[in-house]
């Protein structure tokens, strides 16, 4: 029947707030784009975190007698589930994860984008720069604060622990991280969040707390979401091919079906720093009050 049929599985990880998410919004865009021009069907399943259930593994679709591969758009490190689906002997791709091992993968390079994101704010003259991490469950997250912390280390500037906060991808987690930055003593005067939601809230809460962007504070975020467009203030951020990586992923996944590519298959596509106007040269002390 396989031979008859190009249909796909894509599985997307729940977590809150999924169906308006931007990555989760991207990744089907491009997985569509590709579908369509390989006249090929798709079929997303949305799948508990962290095997909270893991029937999905017996899925009655999930084998070869009726779907030719599965795509992963992220695992969010589950790994033990990865490797039971991979055991079941279907062509598979893993999306915004690179392994080490013989696993196929095609990730975005988050740590060397972080790394460029802080250069720049380290260029401007910051140096009391903090961070709003994402989810650390995900390599993306990971890879983010990974990158912070090298370009920090590779300018001979302390770590401090105080600017290290985790926001998880989140709003409400990543307003209370930007809640905490701008009550410090010795206030950070720039900001990287590791999303464009984050760096939003922490804007909004900066400006209601009176102060100024970039004046007072820089912001950079990361991902490019069209939300930042309805900020007041013109997001610095880092533009991921999102969607090209969803296209590009389940093109390879076609090839990994039919054969066509030397396995393990293992693609880094590279991010873009897009400065606009969220940051500036430092001009104020940064100290609590002012």
């Amino acid at each position: 029947m396989v031979g008859k049929i190009k249909a796909y599985a894509l599985i997307v990880p729940r977590f809150e707030d999924v169906l308006h998410s931007f990555y989760a919004a991207e990744i089907i865009k491009g997985v569509g784009l590709a579908a369509s021009h390989l006249k090929a069907d798709i079929l997303i399943h949305i799948t508990e975190r962290y095997g909270k259930h893991e029937d999905w593994l017996n899925w009655p679709l999930l084998n070869s007698d009726y779907i030719n591969g599965v795509l992963f758009a992220d695992i969010d490190g589950d790994t033990a589930t990865l490797h039971k689906v991979i055991n079941k002997g279907l062509p598979y791709l893993v999306l915004n994860n690179y392994f080490k091992e013989d696993t196929n993968c095609m990730a975005i390079d988050n740590e060397k984008a972080a790394v460029e994101v802080v250069d720049y704010l380290i260029k401007l003259g910051h140096r009391r720069i903090a961070t709003i991490a994402g989810d650390l469950h995900t390599q993306a997250g990971k890879a983010r604060l990974k990158g912070y912390k090298e370009a920090l280390a590779k300018h001979k500037i302390p770590l401090q622990d105080e600017y290290v906060t985790v926001g998880g991808f989140l709003r409400s987690p990543a307003r209370q991280a930007a809640e905490k930055l701008l009550h410090l003593r010795l206030r950070p005067t720039a900001i990287f969040a590791a999303s464009d939601v984050m760096a939003l809230e922490a804007i909004d809460l900066a400006k209601k707390t009176g102060l100024k962007i970039p004046e007072d504070l820089s912001v950079v975020g990361f991902d490019d979401n069209p939300i930042a467009l309805y900020s007041s203030v013109k997001l610095t951020t880092v533009k991921q091919p999102i969607v090209e990586m969803g296209q590009s992923g389940l093109e390879t996944l076609v090839q990994i079906a039919q054969g066509k590519v030397k396995l393990p298959v293992k693609t880094i596509l590279q991010a873009k720093l897009v400065v606009r106007d969220s940051c500036a040269k430092p001009i104020v002390a940064g100290l609590k009050g002012k």
